[in-house]
């Protein structure tokens, strides 16, 4: 098989969440143990740290990411879904991996493919963990996929367990309230290592405090130790931020690329997290500022207030629940434009009123779906929105809705486009 024909088979022959939803969801971890154990636990051969939680966990996996690489390891890194290109998902020094590895482990392992029938998902843990074996990786950035518990990624035995924060969502596979949410999230605390909360939720913060004690795993809540005294653009568009702790500056002036507001919680989370790797990696201050300096440049990380464009201003970012749109609505009251063009698609598994709810009612709407099985209808998605006050136009495709925002745009206006991971990554 060519590159091709490989990732035909893969995306034809495997059950994917990302396109198909429910049916590919897997409630145990024994195809992954298997398909591990087949090539020899690869996933027990280097050192990991394991990153969950609701929102902020890819932001917070390519930060630490970027410090280790420029820290000199050699630093494998697993994320989901991708954007473009399925290579994205796994990575070493920023480096995907290369179309000949996978097309070789595919051919390698194709018979027991068809026998186990695993998961697209699990297939692709599965390579990531091999890959990075086969590499030689100092550590590996692993970051989950949904949920925690039952999540593919949670056979690794990590020297440092992260949880971002917790908010609604995948309400269907991981439970309807916070606290049965938190319980699945919280799966990934291991056995006496240590754990970083980002975010102090009072309503949940004893869910992972008993979990913690459960398995004598010390655990830190980052944004009790740190804060972000103020945030600002510099004239080379890079986020200044300066971070305290106990009413002390300790990274004063700190730049990073990655420009939402929203990154300060997830750069707090990633600076607790390095404070704790410092027990067993050398990363000095300096270290750290230039790999969160320089977190898309050494990742190439995308999606996340992504701008595309100026005259019109053009930003696109994946964040898709409750919690992500409301960071994203709060950023772009804050941006300066004369009239929002608002591209919006989004998935047919997913109660999605409380999201119209909070989009804003004075934006020109371009509903569009993605092309995958998943999307919501675009027809379907405006009569939803009208209850909301939420006007516009319908795209079949999601190009021709971005076509058709930048031909009504004036350079004054904003373009966004968001909803979905899916739809981001058709624009991007």
């Amino acid at each position: 098989m060519n590159y091709k024909e490989t990732l035909e088979y893969l995306f034809s022959k495997l059950p994917m969440y990302q396109r198909q939803g429910k049916i590919a969801f897997k409630k145990n971890l024994d195809n992954i143990l298997l398909l591990c154990e087949h090539s020899g636990n690869p996933q027990n051969k280097f050192k990991t740290i394991h990153i969950g939680g609701t929102n902020g966990k890819g932001s917070v996996s390519h930060i630490l990411a970027s410090v280790l690489q420029t820290a000199g390891y050699n630093t494998g890194l697993y994320t989901s879904p991708h954007l473009k290109d399925f290579r994205e998902r796994i990575k070493i020094n920023g480096n995907m991996i290369s179309e000949k590895k996978i097309i070789d482990y595919v051919e390698k392992n194709t018979s027991y493919f068809e026998k186990l029938q695993p998961s697209f998902f699990e297939m692709t843990v599965a390579l990531a963990f091999d890959y990075f074996a086969d590499q030689n990786v100092d550590i590996a950035v692993i970051e989950v996929g949904l949920g925690g518990r039952l999540d593919s990624t949670n056979i690794i035995n990590p020297i440092l367990s992260v949880i971002t924060n917790i908010s609604y969502d995948h309400t269907q596979f991981l439970g309807e309230t916070l606290a049965e949410i938190t319980q699945e999230k919280a799966g990934i605390i291991k056995e006496n290592t240590p754990v970083v909360i980002g975010e102090f939720q009072e309503e949940i913060a004893d869910v992972f405090i008993t979990k913690a004690k459960e398995k004598n795993a010390p655990i830190y809540f980052a944004d009790k130790e740190l804060s972000c005294e103020y945030q600002m653009l510099s004239t080379d568009y890079k986020q200044i931020l300066n971070i305290n702790k106990n009413m002390k500056s300790v990274y004063f002036n700190l730049k990073t690329d990655l420009i939402g507001a929203y990154q300060k919680k997830n750069i707090i989370c990633a600076l607790k997290t390095i404070d704790i790797l410092k027990d067993q990696f050398y990363i000095s201050e300096e270290t750290i500022y230039k790999g969160i300096s320089n977190v898309t440049k050494n990742t190439h990380f995308k999606g996340r207030w992504h701008i595309l464009g100026n005259n019109p201003l053009i930003i696109a970012d994946t964040g898709h629940n409750e919690a992500g749109i409301k960071e994203i609505i709060s950023q772009i009251k804050n941006t300066a434009y004369k009239k929002l063009h608002f591209i919006f698609g989004t998935v047919n598994d997913k109660n999605i009123d409380t999201i119209l709810s909070l989009l804003p009612a004075d934006a020109l709407y371009y509903f569009t779906k993605a092309q995958i099985p998943r999307a919501l209808n675009e027809d379907i998605l405006s009569k939803k929105a009208e209850k909301f006050n939420l006007i516009g136009n319908k795209f079949l495709k999601v190009k021709d809705a971005f076509k058709a925002a930048k031909q009504s745009a004036s350079p004054e206006d904003l373009i966004f486009i968001g909803g979905s991971t899916f739809i981001v990554a058709e624009i991007i």
